[in-house]
């Protein structure tokens, strides 16, 4: 008896170790998380040439039957008390307003799957500053497929949902942006998966791995505060952290 407890605490332990996958989703710099997407991204800030991609995956919990698109939301917080111009995206007036962009194409080589099979197109609905504080954005997408080409999704499966670029133009030199130096944390809140019947919608949040996926980071990101929690890593409920500051986080 003492044998099969021992071998069972052991068995618990390494479970406790191991993240599995799904359901939830996924964000990463590069390319989708399982091909090596990178966590964090650091970048010089010495040219205007160039720029960035982040990749936006997800796995489901339980399969979807004839999905027609996805509402997908971002949202990004700085170590600084207010976003700084160097993030300002897409609303007129603001310093970077071509620099934030979006695309449905998946990489050539990828162990994601693209949910709609090319067929998918997409636009940045919202860039909101300051929704959840002065120091972060909202950054709200649309994607949809033509009713010929509805898409029945299974759980368990990485999907491809779509890229953020980011390019580098007004960095340095005059009428440059402040603040790509300062440490960006960025969080994949939740993609609603559509269907032509509400009732059969559904909403992926939370990291798949269990830890980690659903944020990655600009400059490390360390320092960032939002909702009274500190720290990119606040986002996950595996950290040292309340649900209720966890929460805070996403919504």
């Amino acid at each position: 008896m003492k044998r099969v407890t021992l071998l069972c605490g052991l068995l618990l332990a390494i479970t406790a170790g191991v993240a599995t996958a799904g359901p939830g989703v996924e964000i990463r710099w590069d390319a989708c998380l399982p091909s090596g997407g990178a966590i964090n991204k650091n970048f010089a800030c010495n040219t205007n040439g160039g720029g960035e991609q982040i990749t936006a995956s997800f796995i489901l919990g339980e399969d979807i039957l004839q999905a027609s698109g996805q509402e997908v939301v971002i949202d990004l917080a700085s170590a600084t008390s207010v976003l700084p111009a160097w993030w300002g995206f897409k609303n007129v007036g603001t310093c970077r307003q071509l620099s934030l962009g979006l695309n449905t194409t998946i990489g050539l080589v990828s162990p994601c799957t693209d949910w709609a099979s090319g067929s998918a197109t997409g636009g940045l609905g919202a860039y909101n500053i300051g929704e959840r504080g002065p120091n972060t954005a909202r950054i709200k997408i649309a994607i949809a497929v033509p009713a010929a080409a509805l898409a029945d999704l299974f759980a368990g499966q990485d999907y491809f949902s779509c890229n953020l670029t980011i390019n580098n133009l007004k960095t340095v030199g005059t009428g440059a942006c402040l603040g790509c130096g300062n440490a960006v944390c960025i969080v994949f809140n939740s993609i609603k998966c559509t269907t032509q019947l509400p009732i059969n919608d559904r909403t992926i949040t939370g990291p798949a791995n269990g830890f980690d996926s659903d944020f990655c980071t600009w400059q490390g990101g360390g320092g960032v505060t939002v909702g009274g929690v500190t720290g990119c890593g606040a986002a996950t409920p595996t950290r040292n952290a309340t649900w209720g500051a966890v929460k805070a986080l996403y919504h």
